[in-house]
Parts: structure tokens; C-alpha cells; sequence
């Protein structure tokens, strides 16, 4: 090859190669040089910064990276995007072209013309690469790059303080594949690396300094990313930049005879396409009065008040306490808007405590969004592990895709919601108010916030609290998850409902996102004070700044950024009272039970009991069916509610409750109307599904004796629509509730509270509750009782008195019950001492306890054994979002006579179990969607004490696996049409569509 012809070294190495065959349909190249796909990367980076970067998020930035310069940062923050993926120029990498599993004839001869046009453009590759040694190219990243960009130093030991920051921004971009590494390992990967690729690394960032208008000079003085955040943000903006940059659905390989202008050129054209395809965009928005979010309507007086205190400027923690249906929630959303219009946030994240609680929240925010977007559209992602089997998900895709047209309609599509779909009454929108009121929908998503991590990227979301907890902890990109969270209004529901280890990891989150600028609402109705001050305390800790309460009292708290707290709204016994009586009883057993609720309702009366086990609920449901005949009941009247359930069954029982007796319609003047289709009687009997995840109105309540903030919580559920007061039966006229408890045998007057041990009788329930806060609630409730033996109380004045004294100071007592609360006191002290250290084990904070200093990027490393966030990892330092011994994930299939696999026990819906992963890129085909969908509405998590004790079950490793490409790595069960396991656990375990998952 004559001199002149030699291609520019820096444009030898590759990136990526045409493993799917996306470039090759589009007649391009079969691999992709390593600059172009920089280019692309930095243009990404461009592009997020004007468009999706929050304010706050770009100021941290540019300090960190443009000594306050936001335009210098963002040149500097797109160069060092790019260099993400400078590690791959090393043979260790390189000599991964054509090998592998995804190894191709067409690769392999690729990989033969490349590496000799490598070999005669100077490359210095190996001449024998058996001799290669191993290290990863985001390793070779972080030992290379300190020394390309200013620090003299030797490259595994950097003396010079002032360099330091090089490194730390070295280690970062090393993270864009989930971890920060150790010293240990990127001293191994510069070993790895001959001192003759110091060259090509050189021509590599000289030549995206020059394409991105950087000084490289500069950045010894310019670079220093001591605040936390930043340095947290920026890794998380590298790891989603690399993301959409290596779409290759939205980017194209480049070929080497174009220049390095050109390739530029394009890399912008098509990040701006990416970009605004996927709706990477700030939430658009104005000032807004409540009546321009909800029109027709005003806020009630403890709303008003919170808005007339919310700070004019910057971010706030806002803490709102009030009864279940009081108008939370609208509150959080008119707080989320008017922050985004102060800060110019993102968008939100709601954060709830179970699967089933988001799928009906969401339903909120999407009707929110019709009125405070002023996009065309932007994504609601649904956030928690099996989101791709609900309804709402696969609506909003669909509303994301264009029109059908008779030669773009997928036959797939019509039918893609199942089943399901069609028992599920879809008439009314979401907020219930007339249709031709309703603006054009704003919801969308895209299939591409599906995947692991990127639904909390999404302008709008709504999921579990887990995904904060796992943004506190090393798992895997758990940098993009806090990136997420960063630019938003955070607010977290049900603030009450999470055990203490969670509650220490929401802290270490709140430190982290008040570090970042951004705001957090707290949502309770029982809100111990502990809980509140250490909330309190963490986000004046994370922006560093001194409390100073201004003496006032309510419960609402505001807390601005300089750390000024005020409260406000009307005191508990000034506010509207809901009135409950209780009355406490001995649980007389399913059988007795049973006759008793269907004896009581006869003649009409919607009752509820929750029991704190699924064996304690199907037991009575089973009771109740058996009996039902006698009594004069159909069963259809009698709905059995648990965890238990498949997905597929279990979601429209939830939508069949919600139809029933969940709220009614508004007029066109906003008046609430009576559910028209809400039953004369009904028995529901569930488990705590219900207590926080569907908006449901009983008629009275039964319930196990329970700690008192949940107790307090499910009386939300007694009489919660009141414009279904006057025709409530005469019995249940006035809300009331039963609390069941078992007496102790061995000591008259008290409740047995403590689990079964050594032969000694036993209440099961402790293994879900707090022995002393079992104990505790029963003696308070107790000394309650009038006369008559009833207990009245009344919320909010009573609340936070029967909180306090459950979870304040130990009770005392001089009588019976000493040595049972002192017993159950010290047990749960010992409990509640090894959750905090759980959590303090696990948690990242952005400062240290001592002297407030930053973390360092070293105390940051990570690996495998940390795993994904309740996926992989060694026991006792992954991360995990709650304690105890995980659930076992099972795929449930049917297996009918003829040896046809199918969803149901009928064999209507056969199971398709091809691989449709190699069709595309990405997770939007539609037949792949659907694949996934009917497989989560089969997943059911078998707890982990069925594989313990008294007849385990076997071992899921031992099961027997099924040469099925979609199913290689799940556990299966296989099921006959009776719900007997055949394969499996065989003949240890039942499913029954109605009753759920048992163990024989």
C-alpha cells in the first residue's frame, strides 16, 4: 500500500462488529472503527446536555468539569464520554473479532481482511496472540487515560493530589460496564497493555479532543469532581450514552474512507434522531394553577396550606402526614410540577412499596400527565420486575407506536394484551372523568426503558421503593440508576411500610439526591417521628447545611436548601376525624369465621378480612366456599386475594375488585357519583396486597391482629368513599373493625405474639411482625377499651399518640405483661440493630459520618459479587433492596395430555417458546413482547422456607430443564391441567387458578 494510502492509526481499532447483521441489511461494513463509535458517543452526550440534563445536574457538572463554565463543561464532559471505550484499543480486545459464540464465516473472513490492514497501518498487534494477556477494555481505559490527559505520575500510584481527580474520572468512565474496579485491577490491565499502544491512545484522544473542541492542556486545572454527585452523575451519563450510542438500530457503521469530519457529521445527525426518538428530553412545563391540573376542582384546606409554604427557589424535602384518601398524592404531583418549573427537573419518579400499588398509582400519573405535559408525548415507565406483564405497559408501547396502516399493521399487535385484556373493563379513563373532557394522552414508552435500570431515565416513572434502594448500594449500574433519580422530584408513598434496613438505605438516598439538587416528598398517613427525623437529618446532611426550624407545628414539614424547616396544616384534633370502632377478639378459626362473615353479611355488606399469611387466606377462603351454599351465597360472591397467584390470574381479580368497588364516576362538575356497579354484598378475603395497592371502599373490616401503623393503614380501606354511605346495610352503618388475635394458653388476658419454638405453641404470624409490636399494639388497643369492651378512635388526632407509643420507649408494665414486653423488646432491639448494619454495610453515602468528606472514587469499587440488584452476587454483600432469604423465580407451564405446552390448563393458549432475541436488537418487536409478557403473567416467586425444615422441596438446581431457547435460564415447573406438578418439584406443590400456589 503506497505511503499516502496508509489509513490515520487512530482509525485501526474496532469497536463493534456486525454480530446481528443489522449493517450488513444496510449494505454497510462488518465492523465499525473504534472512533466513530466515540463520536457517536460524545454526540449523545451533546445532545443530553441540552436537552436532558436537569439545571442542578448541569451547574454540579460544570463545576466539576469546566471550573463553572457550562459551555467548557460540556465540551470537556462529551470528550470524556467518548473516551469510554479507549481500552479497546488493546489486543486483548481486538483479538475478540470473529470468535466467540456469535462467530460467523462472514466474521471470521472480516477479521482476516481487518487485522492485515491493521497489521500494515502500524498497529502493533501481537505477533503471536496466544501470547495476549487478559484484561478488559474498560480496565485499559482507567490505567491509560491519566496519563493521556496530564498526570506525570506512575500510572498504578499517582502521588500528586492535584492529578487525583484525573483518575477518579478515569476509574468512572472504567464503570461504564457496572463497577468501579480496584487499584489491584487496573494496575493488571496496564500490565496487560504494551508500551507501544501508548501511541495509538495518544492519536485516539488527540483526535476527539480536536472533533469535540477541546483543550487538552486544560483539563489538569479544569477537572475536579469533588462534589459526590458529580462525579456520580457523570458515570451515570457515560453509561447511558454508550447505550444509545451502541443502538444499532439507530446507529450505523461507519466506512474508512471517510474522514473523521464526516463521521462526526453523521454521529450528530443520528444522535439528535436517537435522542428524540427516545424522548430523552426535560419535562416541558409552565406555571400552573391547581385548577389548570385539575380543573373543576380546588385544593382542600392541609393542601392549600402546604403550597403557601413551598419555597419560591431551589430544591425542598417535603413531608406530608395525613389519612389514607385525603388527597395525597395530588399534593406530591403539585409539588412535582412546581419544582420542575422552579429547578427545570426531568420529570418524577413515585416510588411505592409493592408491585401491585405502582400498577394502580400509575393509572394517577398518567392522568396527571394530560394536563402538565406540554410535549407531544413522554415516556411513563412502570418500574419493578415483572412491569412487562401489565396492561399499562403494553397500552402505553402501544401509544408510543404510529398509526396502523394496511401495510404496516403487525398481525401480533391486535392480540398482544392476551387474554386478559378482554376480561378487563377498559371504557373509563383512568381518572373516571368524562371522555370528551379528556385531552390527547401525553403517556408513552418506549420498549427501550424495558430493560434493566433505564425506566428510572424516563421523564415520568412510577415503581417499587427498591429502586432507590438499590441506587444507594454497589449492584451493578447502579450509578445510572442514582442518574435517574438525580434530575427529579422523588416521591415516596407509603413512607411507613418499610422495614428498617430500608429505611437506613432511603436515608443514605436521600443524602445523595439532596447532594444532586434534587427534591424528595415523603408520603405517610403513620409516620413514626424516628422515621421523620432521620429523613430530617439526611437531606440536611447531604447538602451540608445547619437545621433551623422555625418553631412552627402541623403535619407537613418543608425543608428548603438552606435548611430552613417549616411546618404547616391543622393540627391532628382540628382536622376532619375519621372515627373507627374496634372491637378485639379472640380468632375463633376458619371454620367459625367463616359461618360468622357469611351469617353477618347475608343480607348484604362488603366486607374485607386480611389475614398476614397466604396459608391463613386460602384456608378461610376455602372454608367460606364449602359453607356458601348453606348460607345462601353464589361463589362469585366470595374473592380470594394474595401473592400467590400467577400475574395472569391475580391482575384481573384486581381490576374485577377495583370495578366493583372502587370509586365512581365524576360528573361533568366534578361531583363523585356512587359505583354503579358495586354489589350488594361481597366477601373479600386477602392479604396485605390490599392495603396499599388498590382503591377499594368495604363496608367493615377483619383483620389479624397487626403492628398499629398497619392496622391504622387498613382502616383507610373501611368507608373510604363516602358517597356510599347511605346505602351502606345498617349493621355496618358506621366503620368498624374486628381485630383477631390468638390468646396465649399459657397466660390468661394475653395475646399469643411469638413464634412456634421447641414444641411450644406458637403464633406463625411472627414470622411476618415484630413479636413487641404485636404485644404492644394488642396492650395499647387494650387499655383503649370502654365499657361496652369496644375500642373508638380517631384519625389523624389519634395516630401519631398510637405510633408513638408502639414504636417510642419500650411500654412498661408492673403486671403479666412485663416479661412478655421485655422479652419481645430485647428480641427486636437485637433485630432491628442487625438490619441497620445490614444497611450500613451496604450503603453508599456521598459523605463520610466524620468531617463530611467526599467519597473517593477507590471506596466506590465494586464487582461481580455484588451482583445486579437481587440478581447474583455473594450472600452477605450483594445487593439487595429487602432482608431474608430471597424467593425462588419459577416459570409455570401446563403440560396437557398430548405433550403441547401451554399458559393455561385449558390448552387455549399455547405457549410460544422460540427465540426471538436473534430478530432484533432491542426488546419492541412485538412478538418478543408478548413472548415475555405471557411469560412473566406465569412467574410466581416460591418462598424460600419451602425448601427448609419439614419435607423441602427439592432444590431448583435439581429440576429437570427444558430444551426450550426462551426458557435456558429459568427455573420451570410443569404443571397437568389439574394443577398437579409433573415436572419439578413433582407432587410436592398445586396450583389452583382460584386459590394460587400450595405446598402438599
Amino acid at each position: 500500500m503506497p505511503e499516502h494510502q496508509k489509513p490515520v492509526i487512530h482509525r485501526l481499532p474496532w469497536a463493534k462488529t456486525d454480530q446481528r447483521g443489522a449493517s450488513r441489511r444496510r449494505g454497510g461494513p462488518d465492523w465499525n472503527p473504534l472512533p466513530a463509535h466515540l463520536f457517536d458517543t460524545a454526540a449523545v452526550a451533546l445532545e443530553l446536555w441540552d436537552r436532558y440534563l436537569a439545571p442542578p445536574s448541569r451547574n454540579r457538572l460544570a463545576n466539576a468539569f469546566g471550573g463553572g463554565d457550562e459551555d467548557l463543561a460540556r465540551s470537556v464532559i462529551a470528550f470524556y464520554t467518548a473516551l469510554h471505550d479507549l481500552g479497546k484499543a488493546s489486543p486483548a480486545f481486538l483479538n475478540q473479532f470473529g470468535r466467540g459464540r456469535h462467530s460467523t464465516p462472514r466474521l471470521r473472513r472480516a477479521r482476516q481482511i481487518w487485522e492485515k490492514a491493521a497489521r500494515e497501518g502500524g498497529l502493533p498487534l501481537p505477533d503471536e496472540w496466544a501470547d495476549t494477556w487478559w484484561a478488559r477494555h474498560e480496565h485499559v481505559t482507567a490505567a491509560a487515560l491519566p496519563q493521556l490527559t496530564g498526570c506525570d505520575c506512575t500510572p498504578t500510584d499517582c502521588q500528586n493530589r492535584a492529578h487525583r481527580q484525573l483518575h477518579a474520572v478515569a476509574y468512572s468512565l472504567a464503570a461504564h460496564h457496572g463497577h468501579f474496579p480496584d487499584a489491584d485491577t487496573v494496575s493488571k490491565a496496564h500490565a496487560a497493555t504494551p508500551a507501544a499502544w501508548t501511541p495509538v491512545h495518544q492519536a485516539i484522544v488527540q483526535a476527539v479532543a480536536a472533533t469535540t473542541n477541546v483543550d487538552l492542556a486544560q483539563l489538569i486545572d479544569i477537572v475536579q469532581p469533588l462534589q459526590p454527585s458529580a462525579l456520580i452523575a457523570f458515570t451515570g451519563l457515560v453509561v447511558l450514552c454508550d447505550w444509545v450510542a451502541s443502538d444499532e438500530t439507530r446507529f450505523t457503521y461507519r466506512n474508512t474512507t471517510e474522514t473523521d469530519a464526516t463521521w462526526w457529521k453523521k454521529s450528530q445527525t443520528e444522535a439528535n434522531a436517537a435522542v428524540t426518538d427516545l424522548r430523552l428530553n426535560r419535562w416541558q412545563t409552565t406555571d400552573a394553577t391547581w385548577e389548570d391540573l385539575w380543573p373543576g376542582t380546588h385544593p382542600r384546606p392541609f393542601q392549600a396550606d402546604a403550597i403557601r409554604i413551598m419555597p419560591t427557589t431551589g430544591p425542598a424535602l417535603v413531608i406530608v402526614e395525613s389519612d389514607t384518601g385525603s388527597g395525597k398524592t395530588r399534593l406530591a404531583l403539585w409539588c412535582a410540577h412546581h419544582l420542575a418549573v422552579r429547578n427545570g427537573y426531568q420529570g418524577l419518579y413515585m416510588a411505592m412499596p409493592t408491585r401491585a400499588a405502582t400498577n394502580q398509582a400509575a393509572a394517577e400519573i398518567e392522568a396527571f400527565m394530560n394536563r402538565a405535559v406540554h410535549s407531544d408525548a413522554a415516556n411513563l415507565a412502570i418500574v419493578h420486575g415483572t412491569a412487562a406483564a401489565t396492561q399499562t405497559v403494553h397500552r402505553l408501547i402501544d401509544a408510543a407506536r404510529p398509526a396502523p396502516t394496511e401495510e404496516t399493521t403487525d398481525s401480533g399487535i391486535e392480540d398482544l394484551l392476551g387474554f386478559v385484556t378482554g376480561t378487563l373493563d377498559t371504557s373509563e379513563h383512568p381518572d373516571h372523568s368524562p371522555a370528551h373532557e379528556q385531552p390527547a394522552g401525553r403517556a408513552v414508552l418506549d420498549p427501550w426503558y424495558l430493560r434493566r435500570c433505564l425506566g428510572l431515565i424516563a421523564t415520568f416513572g412510577i415503581g417499587t421503593i427498591d429502586q432507590l434502594v438499590l441506587a444507594t448500594q454497589k449492584s451493578r449500574h447502579w450509578h445510572l440508576r442514582m442518574l435517574g433519580l438525580m434530575g427529579k422530584t422523588v416521591i415516596i408513598d407509603e413512607a411507613h411500610a418499610y422495614e428498617l434496613y430500608q429505611q437506613d438505605l432511603l436515608t443514605a438516598a436521600v443524602e445523595w439526591l439532596a447532594d444532586a439538587g434534587a427534591s424528595i416528598v415523603v408520603l405517610s398517613a403513620t409516620l413514626p417521628a424516628s422515621v421523620r427525623q432521620a429523613l430530617t437529618t439526611a437531606w440536611n446532611t447531604g447538602l451540608g447545611v445547619t437545621l433551623h426550624d422555625t418553631g412552627e407545628t402541623g403535619p407537613i414539614t418543608v425543608i428548603d436548601s438552606t435548611g430552613r424547616l417549616r411546618r404547616t396544616g391543622p393540627p391532628a384534633d382540628q382536622a376532619p376525624q375519621l372515627h373507627t370502632t374496634i372491637s378485639l377478639e379472640s380468632d375463633p378459626g376458619p371454620k367459625e369465621l367463616a359461618a360468622q362473615l357469611l351469617r353477618q353479611a347475608a343480607d348484604g355488606g362488603c366486607t374485607a378480612v386480611i389475614r398476614t399469611r397466604v396459608t391463613s387466606a386460602v384456608t378461610l377462603y376455602e372454608q367460606a366456599r364449602a359453607q356458601a351454599a348453606q348460607h345462601g351465597w353464589h361463589d362469585h360472591e366470595i374473592i380470594l386475594l394474595h401473592g400467590q397467584l400467577m400475574p395472569r390470574h391475580r391482575q384481573p381479580i384486581e381490576e374485577h375488585l377495583t370495578h366493583l368497588l372502587g370509586p365512581g364516576t365524576e360528573t361533568n362538575r366534578h361531583q363523585q357519583l356512587p359505583n354503579p356497579h358495586r354489589p350488594q354484598r361481597l366477601l373479600v378475603i386477602a392479604t396485605q396486597v390490599i392495603e396499599q395497592s388498590l382503591d377499594l371502599d368495604f363496608d367493615h373490616m377483619v383483620a389479624d391482629l397487626s403492628p398499629i401503623d398497619l392496622l391504622i393503614q387498613r382502616r383507610g380501606r373501611v368507608h373510604r368513599h363516602t358517597v356510599n354511605d347511605p346505602k351502606r346495610p345498617a349493621w355496618c352503618s358506621q366503620p368498624g373493625m374486628r381485630i383477631l388475635y390468638i390468646p396465649d394458653p399459657t397466660a390468661p388476658g394475653l395475646p399469643l405474639v411469638e413464634p412456634p419454638a421447641h414444641n411450644k405453641p406458637g403464633n406463625p404470624d411472627a414470622f411476618v411482625y415484630a413479636p413487641y409490636t404485636l404485644a404492644a399494639t394488642f396492650r395499647e388497643l387494650h387499655t383503649r377499651r370502654t365499657p361496652d369492651g369496644l375500642v373508638r378512635i380517631s384519625t389523624p388526632r389519634d395516630s401519631s399518640p398510637l405510633i408513638e407509643t408502639v414504636y417510642g420507649p419500650r411500654q412498661d408494665a408492673a403486671d403479666a405483661w412485663q416479661p412478655l414486653l421485655h422479652r419481645t423488646w430485647t428480641q427486636w432491639q437485637k433485630d432491628l440493630s442487625e438490619e441497620k448494619a445490614e444497611a450500613n454495610a451496604r450503603a453508599v453515602h456521598p459523605y463520610t459520618a466524620r468531617r463530611r468528606t467526599p467519597v473517593g472514587h477507590r471506596a466506590l469499587a465494586s464487582g461481580a459479587a455484588h451482583g445486579n440488584g437481587d440478581d447474583g452476587g455473594l450472600a452477605g454483600i450483594r445487593a439487595v433492596s429487602r432482608l431474608g432469604d430471597p424467593s425462588i423465580t419459577a416459570i409455570c407451564l401446563y403440560q396437557q395430555p398430548n405433550g403441547n405446552l401451554t399458559y393455561d390448563p385449558t390448552g387455549a393458549l399455547t405457549t410460544d417458546l422460540t427465540d426471538h432475541t436473534r430478530a432484533s436488537s432491542t426488546t419492541g418487536t412485538a412478538a418478543y413482547r408478548q413472548q415475555q409478557r405471557d411469560l412473566l403473567l406465569n412467574t410466581l416467586a416460591i418462598p424460600a422456607t419451602w425448601f427448609r425444615g419439614t419435607r423441602p422441596l427439592p432444590p431448583p438446581e435439581a429440576w429437570p430443564t427444558l430444551d426450550e431457547p426462551a426458557l435456558k435460564h429459568a427455573y420451570v415447573i410443569l404443571l397437568a391441567p389439574d394443577g398437579t406438578c409433573t415436572s419439578g418439584p413433582i407432587g410436592r406443590i398445586v396450583y389452583i387458578p382460584s386459590a394460587g400456589l400450595t405446598k402438599q
